[in-house]
């Protein structure tokens, strides 16, 4: 019997700027490769021709978490209270969600990643959530990060309901951004205590799905979030 070809995810790297460097979080590859596939991380350096090039080799791609999007992508000025984004994967990320969509190839977003999302789908962000969103909820945790913080209720007509047979979730949870309006071919999955988005896809493609917090941390103790992984990476076996 012939084996079943493992997919080739790309995924997005983090930037450091004191040292000039791209780095990762071991947990995004982990995931990914326990899941069954071959975790790539992208250049941030490439032309979008490079990644033309590229994205021939890749089944699907993973947008991790990291710096504040430029609010300029969604029609606003930065606030004081937003971070100074990355350049570079402000540039990147439009090329590779845009080709990803139009090839109905699976996008997973964690954090900032379905941050992105929701800004391509023409959604809105809050800057800072302290200043704009008053809540009791933890959404910006102290470590460690492998550990639930607060629940989120997960719609019972979406595809993450499917997949955990469940209508509540605890997750951990470290942002400082979030989603505010929601993109227009975007539907919501699952919401936090204080009302704020915690994961949208879109279901007119194969998988497209977002959530604010970071089961890289938590795949290793908690069956829910390797079931994402795992749900991701079947997506692009596809």
């Amino acid at each position: 019997m012939e084996k079943q070809k493992k997919p080739v995810i790309g995924v997005c790297p983090l930037y450091d700027e004191t040292k000039e460097s791209i780095w990762m979080l071991p947990g995004y590859l982990e995931g990914l490769k326990e899941a069954g596939s071959i975790p790539v991380i992208l250049p941030l350096t490439a032309e979008r021709a490079d990644y033309e090039t590229l994205d021939a080799q890749i089944d699907g791609y993973l947008l991790t978490g990291g710096h504040d999007i430029d609010p300029a992508l969604y029609g606003e000025e930065r606030n004081k209270n937003c971070g100074e984004p990355c350049r570079m994967r402000d540039m990147i990320e439009p090329w590779i969600y845009e080709r990803a969509v139009l090839e109905d190839k699976p996008v997973l977003g964690i954090c900032r990643g379905i941050q992105f999302i929701n800004v391509a789908e023409g959604g809105t962000l809050y800057q800072d959530l302290p200043s704009e969103y008053q809540t009791g909820v933890e959404h910006h945790m102290c470590a460690p990060y492998d550990r639930a913080v607060h629940e989120v209720d997960i719609k019972s007509d979406s595809p993450l309901y499917d997949l955990l047979k469940k209508e509540k979730l605890g997750v951990n949870s470290y942002h400082h951004q979030a989603v505010r309006t929601v993109g227009d071919k975007l539907s919501v999955m699952a919401v936090s205590e204080d009302g704020l988005v915690e994961a949208v896809c879109r279901k007119d493609r194969t998988f497209v799905w977002g959530v604010q917090w970071h089961p890289e941390f938590l795949y290793r103790k908690d069956a829910d979030a390797k079931k994402i992984f795992q749900a991701f990476v079947d997506a692009c076996k596809k």
